[in-house]
């Protein structure tokens, strides 16, 4: 456990908020209007893959918060 703050945690926060907000505008604005007239059973499996797949860097992003390490 750390004794002593660091800046890496509320940066990291931050940005990874920026990051998320650009991501979703990016799906908003890109793939909505391709799969806006899909029936709705069909636009779900694309949405719940776009919204798992922001996660998969997660991990290192996170120990490079706690650490300062990418790894």
């Amino acid at each position: 456990m750390r004794e002593t703050p660091t800046w890496r945690i509320p940066v990291g926060v931050l940005a990874l908020c920026a990051v998320l907000l650009v991501y979703g505008i990016l799906i908003a604005r890109y793939v909505h209007p391709v799969i806006a007239d899909w029936h709705a059973l069909l636009q779900l499996p694309v949405y719940v893959v776009l919204g798992i797949v922001w996660i998969f860097p997660l991990k290192r992003y996170l120990a490079w918060m706690e650490t300062g390490r990418w790894g």
